[in-house]
């Protein structure tokens, strides 16, 4: 098997949780939403998800070619990953910036939403960071191909994010309402994010000592 069970039974979960966290698509999304209706923001969403498999796509490129002519790399990367979650969960922590504010953006056709929404997420130097942070953790040259492994775990938290996406684009008016008003609720994302990335990165340095 290409990507083990377990190695499924962490990584869903997680990416689940992660794409639950409010960020700059997800803003976006939601924006889009309010400004332009439901057809608007299910089209940003599937913007987000194409910019997204784009950038998986080439993070899984270079790592496939990295990995094959220099095999410490992928343990190099993941170290460096670790890392980059801790000083995630600390960022989470010390953000007490209060309400989600929805994206500002200009009334829309479903069309330009979906095209602003591959550009937002394209130009986000964010998300390659964390793609390649987050989805090598879980990638095992013995088991097969770099590439095809990066893939499929790169198509699972897209998934993942799209459906989350959809829901806030689809539902922004009250939604939108709902998280713009609740700065409570925002600290209460703020801190689970947090708490996700920091245990995720203990795990994985643990699991790299055993």
């Amino acid at each position: 098997m290409l990507i083990p069970a377990e190695t499924l039974l962490i990584f869903i979960p997680t990416a689940l949780a992660l794409n639950m966290t409010p960020g700059n698509d997800m803003l976006f999304c939601l924006g889009q939403g309010i400004k332009s209706g439901p057809r608007a923001g299910l089209a940003a969403s599937f913007g987000i998800a194409t910019g997204a498999m784009i950038h998986t796509l080439l993070a899984g490129l270079g790592l496939a070619a990295l990995v094959s002519t220099h095999p410490v790399a992928l343990e190099v990367l993941r170290w460096a990953g670790i890392a980059y979650l801790v000083w995630l969960a600390f960022q989470s922590f010390r953000d007490r910036s209060g309400v989600l504010k929805p994206t500002k953006t200009a009334p829309a056709s479903a069309m330009k939403a979906w095209q602003d929404g591959i550009i937002v997420n394209l130009l986000n130097p964010k998300i390659i960071v964390f793609v390649l942070a987050f989805i090598p953790q879980f990638v095992d040259p013995a088991r097969g191909s770099v590439l095809a492994q990066f893939l499929i775990l790169g198509a699972l938290l897209n998934i993942g994010g799209t459906i989350i996406n959809c829901l806030v684009g689809g539902f922004a008016g009250k939604l939108g309402q709902f998280l713009s008003r609740s700065a409570r609720l925002a600290r209460a994302f703020q801190v689970f994010t947090g708490c996700v990335f920091l245990a995720l990165a203990a795990r994985l340095a643990f699991d790299k000592r055993a």
